[in-house]
């Protein structure tokens, strides 16, 4: 898929010149009181956004930022395109939008000298984004002629923006961000480098499933984590205590146990505590008791998964989705942050190292891991377990003309 996938580079460059061109981002990153929090996905857009306006283009983003019920001052786009216009290159102007359909855009849109870029307010703010309403559809497309998707971690909902929109452009091309991710995804999914490890943590498994059934089989090792590994535990016996358990999905643990247990490596010792609360914590070895749950993975299971991790003799592959343990509690972020540096270690040390998720990249920064030390960042979440569990991606295929 990702070899198929026109990019802008594959576009002669005065295609764009004065043409406009519709930018779908993945702006939805943490506000509060009015100021951008991290501002990763806002940094990963800047490539395909300074491409377009460098060779003359009117750029026009579209984004959406949380849930919101319709219009709601909380969700507004506006401290992004601040934030957008402190980052671009200073000879580029970001205007904003307070709307993304309607006269009004049309009337800004209209107005665009080369080079612009103009962000358009939450797409959210209208149901029918979400609905893929054919209209709403219509009135996105016709506000510019070519068509862009940057936002992988969007692309597999069918959503106006991503698809049906999408569709009604002749010209439909990846943005750097997104052709980057697909490449890198398809590599791990369909023929990753070895030795190839894979490291999961993090609470919910069932997203995960779909994921592991593809990665299992072509993993070196599976390293688990997280309140994952408590349900990983609890098949094979293991006394668990208060631990959190999945067990809806305990059949599926047990089965991924029985065919591939020689590969999947487990904690032998956790930080345990009565509630994440609790000052009393106590190093756990084996069981859990009854009265306590473990939060975090221990001292000989870190150093076990660290020299996993780190140990790759520059090759291979590590995919890390997942935090180790309750990270945001310092009692139990120590398996987190040694998993991070470990990361770091792996990537200088020449191993290509993706990392998956909003979580695992806020555990990377708070371990003191910066995005420059590992290969790749997927800012797709959600969409990265559901590409590499070979989910149909609405938004990628509809570049490819489906």
């Amino acid at each position: 898929m990702a070899s198929s996938l026109r990019t802008l580079s594959d576009i002669e460059d005065a295609r764009f010149d004065g043409r406009r061109v519709l930018v779908r981002v993945d702006f939805n990153v943490s506000i509060s009181n009015g100021s951008v929090g991290e501002d990763y996905r806002i940094r990963m857009a800047i490539p395909t956004i300074e491409y377009l306006a460098k060779r003359g283009a009117k750029v026009i983003l579209a984004s959406h930022l949380g849930r919101p019920e319709g219009f709601d001052s909380d969700y507004t786009l506006a401290p992004v395109a601040k934030r957008l216009s402190e980052i671009v290159d200073r000879k580029m102007a970001v205007r904003f939008a307070s709307d993304c359909v309607g006269p009004a855009v049309a009337n800004e849109v209209s107005q665009m000298n080369r080079g612009d870029i103009l962000l358009l307010e939450n797409l959210r703010f209208h149901k029918e984004e979400e609905a893929n309403d054919a209209e709403f559809c219509k009135q996105l497309a016709a506000i510019a002629d070519i068509y862009v998707n940057d936002a992988f971690s969007t692309s597999h909902r069918k959503h106006a923006s991503t698809y049906g929109a999408a569709r009604l452009f002749d010209t439909r091309l990846a943005g750097f961000n997104l052709k980057k991710e697909v490449e890198y995804l398809s590599m791990m999914r369909e023929n990753p480098p070895k030795p190839f490890k894979v490291v999961v943590g993090g609470v919910k498994i069932k997203d995960k499933i779909g994921a592991l059934e593809h990665l299992l089989p072509k993993a070196d090792k599976v390293i688990i984590g997280g309140a994952a590994a408590y349900t990983f535990l609890k098949a094979k016996g293991v006394k668990t205590g208060k631990s959190l358990i999945d067990h809806e999905h305990l059949p599926w643990v047990t089965k991924a146990l029985t065919a591939f247990g020689d590969k999947i490596m487990l904690p032998t010792d956790h930080v345990a505590a009565v509630s994440p609360a609790d000052t009393s914590i106590s190093m756990v070895k084996g069981d859990i008791p009854d009265g306590m749950a473990g939060f975090d993975i221990g001292s000989e299971t870190i150093e076990r998964y660290s020299a996993e991790v780190a140990g790759t003799n520059g090759s291979g592959m590590i995919f890390w989705n997942g935090p180790m343990g309750m990270f945001e509690v310092r009692a139990f972020a120590n398996g987190t942050v040694n998993i991070a540096k470990s990361m770091a270690l792996a990537y200088w040390r020449g191993a290509k190292t993706l990392i998956g998720g909003g979580d695992t990249l806020e555990a990377m920064k708070k371990s003191g891991v910066n995005e420059n030390e590992v290969s790749h960042v997927s800012t797709g979440g959600g969409a990265t377990l559901r590409y590499l569990a070979g989910d149909e991606m609405p938004g990628v295929s509809v570049l490819n003309g489906a």
